[in-house]
């Protein structure tokens, strides 16, 4: 991604509090992903999770890293990753790797924050900057996520309340990016086509993530990784202090080498 174009991605969501990258994701990857995806609501009998933040007609998948290398090239993506570590920083993890595939009849989801459980007073630094890469085409009546612009800079909705909101429309290809304070919420699909997206989300290095990346996946898979990638789910050591072992980074231990500096050397 050129840097121009990247600064006014990053300003967008500071701005506004998102930004749409349009046609970011190259379309043999987008097949890849559909085609995987497909395949493990098969093997793992994926069903909707009956509650209303979930939803009661929309299926999702977890802990995708575990599941096939396909899924590794997403979050280190070029057209992404730039502009999520322009809005937290270099040192952000992944927080969670999900799919949510919005089927006809389901309603909207609930209005929310995705920082909202973090408990510090608002308005913040962003803390959490999640994206949704777009599988299908992404339209108001199938489900587009609903978003209300600015409200990264205000307290917490009220959940589930009703508020004025627009849909992210996007084509096939695309990725939304937003601020984890934006007030936004799935959309309801009065379609008969499915809404498929995946949920690439980050998190500051210096905050829990939401999926456990060190239990979710084996050392064995990770040590498959690129360094980059190991980085991402944890295996590295934020600002050279948080989450060493004992002044050695994870990634050592892991891989059997290499070297740490630590915030005091």
């Amino acid at each position: 991604m050129e840097q121009t174009a990247r600064e006014s991605h990053i300003e967008r969501v500071r701005r506004d509090g998102f930004t749409i990258v349009e046609h970011a994701i190259e379309p043999t990857l987008i097949d890849a992903l559909a085609e995987a995806l497909s395949r493990l609501e098969r093997e793992l009998d994926a069903k909707p999770a009956m509650n209303g933040f979930e939803g009661r007609r929309t299926v999702r998948i977890y802990n995708l890293l575990a599941h096939g290398a396909v899924f590794a090239r997403i979050p280190t993506h070029a057209s992404v990753l730039p502009i999520v570590e322009g809005v937290l920083d270099a040192g952000c993890l992944i927080s969670s790797l999900s799919s949510i595939a919005i089927d006809l009849g389901e309603i909207a989801q609930p209005i929310h924050a995705d920082d909202m459980v973090i408990p510090l007073d608002k308005p913040h630094r962003p803390i959490v900057c999640n994206s949704m890469w777009a599988l299908t085409d992404f339209t108001e009546a199938n489900g587009a996520t609903r978003l209300v612009p600015g409200s990264h800079l205000k307290e917490n909705p009220q959940y589930g309340a009703a508020y004025d909101t627009i849909p992210a429309e996007m084509p096939k290809g695309s990725v939304l990016i937003w601020d984890g304070s934006l007030w936004h919420g799935g959309g309801a699909n009065s379609t008969g086509e499915r809404r498929t997206g995946v949920a690439m989300n980050y998190c500051a290095g210096f905050i829990r993530q939401q999926e456990n990346q060190q239990l979710g996946l084996t050392p064995e898979l990770v040590k498959s990784f690129p360094p980059r990638l190991q980085e991402l789910v944890g295996y590295g050591v934020y600002q050279g202090l948080i989450g060493h072992i004992a002044k050695q980074s994870p990634a050592q231990l892991l891989n059997g080498g290499g070297e740490f500096k630590s915030i005091w050397d």
